[in-house]
C-alpha cells in the first residue's frame, strides 16, 4: 500500500496532536500507523504518522503546501515522504564481505525497500559478488599519504548516483570532516562494538583484553567525531573467558549484520528522528 510518512519534531506544547489529526481528518486522511514521544528532559515532541496516499485529495507537493502553516505555527522540523519513491542507497565496503553480502541478499529478496545505486570500495575483492547482483562496482583506492583525491572521487560518485543514504558496510576508512558534514544524518556506519565502549580500531581485541562478558555492534550516523554519532540500533552477544579473539570476531559478525540491516531498515522507513546526539526510533 502506498503511504505518505509524516515525521515531525518540535518544541513540546498542548495541541500538536490535535492540530495534526484535525488537518488529516479534514482531508479524509486515513492514518495506518501513529507514533508519539514526549521528551520531558528536553521539552521536545516527536511524531511519525503513516497515511494512506489514496485517501487524500492531493499529492505530496500539495500536502507540503497545505501543511506548511501548521508547521510554522508549532516551529516544526518536519518532512513528508512518499513510499512510491524508493530511497537510493550507496553501499561502501573494504575487504570483509559479511555486512555487504547480507544487505545485498536482503535487497535481492525484497526485504529492503530501496534502490541500491552502486557499491564503492577501496579494494577490488568484492567486485564479482556485487556485479552478480547487477549493481555497479567502483574501485576507489585510498592512498594513505594523500586520501583527498580518493574521497573527492567518492563524493563525486555519491552525487552522480543521487544517493539518499550512504551505508558503510565495514568500510575501513575514516571519512573526512567535509564529507561527514555534507551528508549529515545520511551516512550510516556499523561499528563492531557496543558503543561507547571500545571506540576505534580492533574493538574485539580491546574487549578480550578487558575481559568483558558481552560484546556487541552499533549502527550509528557518521559525524566528524569518530564512532560518536547518534546511535540508531545496537545488540549484544554473550562471551566467556574461554572464547578467543577469533571466536569473538565470529560471534560479532552475526550481530553486526543484524544490527546494520535493522538500522538501515529504520532509516529507509523514516523511523529515525535525530535530536542533538540522540535518536528517537519509532
Amino acid at each position: 500500500m502506498r503511504t505518505f510518512r509524516l515525521v515531525i519534531a518540535c518544541p513540546d506544547r498542548v495541541g500538536i496532536v490535535a492540530k495534526v489529526s484535525n488537518f488529516l481528518a479534514s482531508h479524509n486522511g486515513w492514518i495506518t500507523e501513529a507514533s508519539h514521544h514526549s521528551d520531558d528532559q528536553n521539552g521536545w515532541f516527536f511524531m511519525r504518522h503513516e497515511i494512506r496516499a489514496d485517501s487524500l485529495p492531493f499529492g505530496i507537493e500539495a500536502f507540503r503546501e497545505a501543511f506548511a502553516p501548521i508547521a510554522q505555527e508549532f516551529s516544526m522540523d518536519w518532512r513528508i515522504t512518499d513510499t512510491a519513491q524508493k530511497k537510493r542507497v550507496v553501499l561502501m565496503a573494504s575487504r570483509e564481505s559479511h555486512c555487504l553480502a547480507d544487505l545485498l541478499h536482503r535487497w535481492h529478496s525484497d526485504e529492503l525497500d530501496c534502490d541500491i545505486a552502486c557499491v564503492i570500495s577501496n579494494h577490488d575483492d568484492l567486485r564479482s559478488m556485487v556485479e552478480w547482483h547487477g549493481i555497479p562496482y567502483y574501485h576507489v583506492p585510498v592512498n594513505p599519504q594523500d586520501k583527498q583525491p580518493a574521497f573527492a572521487e567518492v563524493s563525486r560518485l555519491v552525487k552522480q548516483h543521487d544517493a539518499d543514504v550512504v551505508v558503510l558496510a565495514r568500510y575501513m576508512q575514516i571519512l573526512p570532516p567535509a564529507l561527514c558534514s555534507e551528508y549529515a544524518q545520511k551516512v550510516i556506519n556499523i561499528h563492531h562494538s557496543f558503543l561507547p565502549s571500545f571506540v576505534g580500531a580492533k574493538p574485539y581485541h580491546q574487549a578480550s583484553m578487558r575481559g568483558v562478558k558481552l560484546i556487541g555492534a552499533t549502527c550509528h550516523y557518521v559525524t566528524e567525531e569518530l564512532d560518536a554519532g547518534p546511535i540508531i540500533e545496537q545488540d549484544v552477544v554473550r562471551v566467556s573467558h574461554s572464547d578467543s579473539i577469533d571466536d569473538m570476531v565470529r560471534f560479532g559478525r552475526d550481530v553486526e549484520k543484524m544490527v546494520l540491516a535493522r538500522g538501515l531498515r529504520y532509516h529507509l522507513e523514516d523511523r529515525v528522528l535525530v535530536h542533538g546526539n540522540k535518536t528517537v526510533v519509532f
